[in-house]
């Protein structure tokens, strides 16, 4: 019964391409020449930071300069789905301003995919990055917290929304160059339950990776809190 108003109401309402709108086979997809235009981050990458490698004909992972000169970073493993381009740009900002949240479905299994590594290291709770409270009133939802929760119905790793909040409003980060994204977000973030997060392994969940600035800042404070290893998991991440 199901499956056939499945059908009807797909007859009347075929699914569309999430990028183009053009008419295709199944629901929350792309269509094949929109899928081919989204750039999918795969090996060879930085085997700390995913960060692409230009490197070919690898029998070993590697990890990136950038990555071997630092002693103290405070992520464990980082990783990303797609390269943030002119392609996957509409996908991702209309899942996040323009109430597209049908886009989560397609962006979670992306983002299970380019997981992999970090769900191997058994995480205890995933976190999203938290909006403050008068974003989150203008934007109605935030972004990052829906992925977590499909992300946690799919891999059965707690989610938690409240240990970490945003407790000063600040400019959007993208109107900041590196430096001002640094300074901008600094002390923007608390642990409302620092027993919570002690020895744990945490993944932190954002759509957008640039320059790193706003994980950063949610991963120190956490780490300050005794968390035992934090791995940051985006859908997208911009390649300098």
């Amino acid at each position: 019964m199901i499956r056939w108003l499945k059908k009807f109401i797909n007859l009347i309402l075929p699914p569309r391409c999430l990028i183009c709108g053009k008419i295709i086979e199944n629901d929350n997809a792309l269509c094949p020449e929109c899928f081919n235009h989204i750039t999918f981050i795969t090996k060879p990458y930085c085997l700390h930071c995913g960060r692409p490698l230009s490197f070919t004909n690898l029998d070993k992972d590697l990890c990136c300069p950038k990555c071997l000169t630092k002693k103290d970073s405070v992520f464990y493993l980082s990783r990303s789905a797609i390269e943030y381009d002119e392609y996957s740009k509409k996908l991702i900002l209309d899942f996040k301003f323009s109430d597209h949240l049908e886009n989560r479905y397609l962006l979670t299994q992306w983002l299970i995919f380019a997981g992999k590594d970090i769900f191997d290291t058994h995480p205890d709770i995933i976190l999203p990055v938290p909006l403050h409270y008068s974003r989150l009133f203008q934007r109605k939802y935030n972004q990052s917290a829906i992925l977590v929760r499909e992300l946690s119905k799919k891999t059965h790793i707690p989610a938690y929304y409240n240990i970490l909040k945003k407790c000063r409003y600040t400019k959007p980060q993208v109107i900041c160059n590196g430096k001002q994204r640094r300074k901008n977000i600094k002390d923007a973030f608390i642990i409302t339950n620092p027993d919570f997060v002690k020895n744990k392994n945490i993944i932190l969940v954002d759509d957008v990776y640039t320059t790193g600035s706003t994980l950063k800042e949610c991963a120190k404070v956490l780490k300050k809190c005794g968390a035992k290893n934090i791995s940051t998991l985006t859908v997208a991440r911009v390649i300098e």
